[in-house]
């Protein structure tokens, strides 16, 4: 079996990234207080009820962790497909 291409893997997670990144900011923009508990039952209890502000949500400020989680999916994937192609016997 062929291994896949490291960019398309890196493209493919960067995209699968983007698109829970979205999804999870949608909800959190429609349901913060059960985002926030969310987090806390998936931390083991950590209190990120401290980290709320009073400040509305903002899709301008989603923008720029979006980016950061895609260039980021891209690298790592790219990486991981390219030391994974690496490590096949021939």
């Amino acid at each position: 079996m062929k291994p896949n291409s490291p960019w398309k893997s890196g493209a493919a997670l960067a995209v699968t990234m983007a698109i829970s990144y979205i999804l999870c900011a949608v909800a959190y923009a429609l349901w913060p207080a059960q985002g926030v508990a969310f987090l806390n039952a998936l931390f083991h209890g950590l209190d990120f009820g401290r980290l709320t502000t009073p400040a509305p949500f903002v899709l301008a400020t989603a923008l720029v962790p979006l980016l950061v989680l895609a260039v980021w999916g891209f690298v790592v994937g790219t990486v991981f497909a390219w030391i994974y192609a690496r490590l096949q016997t021939p």
